[in-house]
């Protein structure tokens, strides 16, 4: 995922050792069990535009030339004019791509699943409206979508969105994104606008941390207020699609928070520095060893979103607070994150 320095990021989100952990079967519970979602008064109605088709009817590549004319984020950032010599060889190759029959192939399928861009464009402008809820003084951005040829995924900035919907097309797709699986489950049609909208979580114009800190809980909490804004911006959002995880993992983690706990506890997790160690906890990963093979990557995240969630509760913070506040152990002290044993 590529951006800009004010909103950007990349974006390529139970057993005791000895044990077997069973998964129970439970319902995944949705945020908050859906509670206090406001009315919203307004709505907020974000410019769209889908180039899909326009992509796939170049017949020369003087058209090409004047496509990007007026594009020049799409042309230079996303689609990376820098990695190429010369503007030659970067219009030779990108017409090559789109004039090759295999990107009609994949046009038919984003068209399939896409469709004209009238359900993603209804997402947008839910999720923008919650944003503008909370934040009236929030720029509604252009949003732009596209079909990549698997170059890039997600541009995001305060004024401009892109999206290679071809990254989104789900398992059933013909043509996937180049990454292993258990990142794939991320890549599919629900996930673009939480994808979008956790970026805007991350920023720092939202998200306030203290960067001396550089302990893990401090990660923890910093994507966990990511996450928790995330899900205020969509409600009743399920972890699955949050996360990115299979619904066996998400019911898996909730019915099990109290083992994961005591294994962040006793593995002395809280206050390591060690990036190593970090990364064993909140990095892209197939699932978090250290804790069982079946729990999933990034849990670490998701525990610093229980944390963040639970510190609304027990403080009746407003979600403007929780972003402003950029004290992790405070957040984490006045939570009193304790999950007892089920």
């Amino acid at each position: 995922m590529k951006g800009n320095d004010e909103i950007a990021g990349m974006f390529r989100l139970i057993i005791l050792i000895g044990f077997v952990l069973i998964f129970y079967s439970c319902t995944e519970k949705p945020y908050s069990e859906c509670e206090g979602v406001p009315e919203l008064v307004g709505t907020a109605t974000v410019q769209f535009s889908s180039l899909e088709s326009e992509l796939s009817k170049f017949n020369s590549k003087k058209e090409l030339v004047d496509f990007f004319g007026d594009k020049e984020i799409l042309r230079d950032i996303f689609f990376s004019r820098s990695a190429y010599p010369n503007d030659s060889a970067f219009i030779n190759t990108l017409y090559r791509r789109f004039t090759n029959p295999a990107f009609d192939t994949l046009t038919e399928e984003t068209l399939k699943v896409f469709g004209d861009g009238s359900e993603l464009k209804k997402s947008f402008d839910e999720a923008f409206s919650y944003l503008r809820h909370y934040y009236p003084e929030t720029k509604i951005p252009k949003v732009v979508t596209v079909i990549s040829g698997m170059e890039n995924d997600l541009y995001v900035s305060d004024s401009l969105i892109i999206v290679g919907l071809d990254f989104f097309l789900g398992p059933k797709a013909r043509y996937r994104p180049n990454m292993y699986e258990y990142m794939l489950q991320r890549y599919h049609k629900d996930y673009v606008v939480p994808a979008v909208i956790l970026l805007y979580g991350i920023s720092e114009k939202i998200n306030r941390v203290n960067t001396e800190d550089k302990t893990a809980l401090a990660d923890m909490i910093s994507y966990g207020k990511a996450y928790t804004f995330t899900r205020f911006m969509i409600p009743c959002i399920p972890d699955s699609t949050l996360f990115g995880y299979t619904k066996k993992e998400a019911e898996g983690a909730l019915a099990n928070e109290d083992v994961i706990w005591e294994k962040l506890v006793g593995n002395k997790v809280l206050f390591e520095t060690s990036h190593l160690v970090k990364q064993r906890y909140i990095g892209e990963r197939p699932n978090t060893g250290e804790i069982s093979a079946s729990c999933p990557g990034r849990i670490g995240m998701w525990v610093g979103m229980r944390m963040t969630d639970q510190y609304l509760k027990e403080t009746g913070s407003s979600l403007q607070e929780l972003m402003r506040e950029p004290d992790a152990a405070k957040i984490f002290k006045e939570s009193k994150y304790r999950p007892k044993r089920k």
